[in-house]
C-alpha cells in the first residue's frame, strides 16, 4: 500500500478531489495550506507526489478527523532501527478513545518518515498525549535499547502538522 501527498489552495485541492472522484482521497485543512492524500496500491494520480509507503497501519481512514502527522527526519543507516522500535509496539495507541487509523509511512524519496494518527478530534489526540500509554510509547530509555551511543538515526528534530479533514464552515 502506498500514500501520496500533495499540497495547495484549499480551492485547487477541491478541483483536483473532484476531477478524480473514483479515487480514495482524503482532503485535509491546515494552517497555510490544504493535504490532499490518495491511499491506494496503484500509482498516484498527481502530478509531483510525496510518496510513502505503508509498511504499518491499523484502523481505515476517514474522510472527517483530525490528523496528527509526527515528521520524523531518520539517517539511512537508522532506518531499520526506526522501523524496528515501531514494530516492537504494535497495538498500544488503538484502544484510545477517538483513535480512528495509524499510518507509519516510509519515504520513497526523501529521509522524512511520517507517523501519522487520525482522531476524532484535537481532545482525542491531547488525551492521547497526556496517558501514561504516550508515556510508555516515548520513553527514551526504552529507545536505547534499541539505540547505541555510536547510532545517529536522526538527521534533524521532528516536527508536528496537523489537518482537519472536515471544512471549518462545514463542522
Amino acid at each position: 500500500m502506498y500514500i501520496y501527498m500533495t499540497t495547495g489552495t484549499r480551492d485547487f485541492m477541491e478541483k483536483i478531489k473532484e476531477k478524480h472522484a473514483s479515487k480514495q482521497m482524503i482532503l485535509m485543512h491546515g494552517s497555510g495550506a490544504s493535504l490532499l492524500l490518495h491511499e491506494t496500491e496503484g500509482k498516484s494520480v498527481f502530478q509531483t507526489p510525496r510518496r510513502y509507503e505503508v509498511i504499518s497501519s491499523a484502523g481505515n481512514l476517514q474522510d472527517e478527523g483530525y490528523f496528527v502527522c509526527n515528521n520524523i527526519p531518520v539517517s539511512d543507516e537508522g532506518r531499520p532501527v526506526f522501523e524496528h522500535r515501531f514494530s516492537t509496539q504494535a497495538g498500544t495507541i488503538e484502544s484510545q478513545p477517538g483513535f480512528v487509523a495509524f499510518r507509519l509511512l516510509r519515504p520513497l524519496d526523501s529521509e522524512t518518515y511520517i507517523v501519522m494518527t487520525e482522531w476524532n478530534g484535537p481532545a482525542d489526540f491531547d488525551r492521547w498525549k497526556n496517558s501514561s500509554a504516550f508515556k510508555e510509547a516515548h520513553d527514551p530509555e526504552a529507545a536505547r535499547e534499541f539505540v547505541d551511543n555510536t547510532t545517529h538515526i536522526f538527521t534533524s528534530a521532528s516536527y508536528i502538522t496537523t489537518y482537519t479533514a472536515k471544512r471549518e464552515d462545514e463542522a
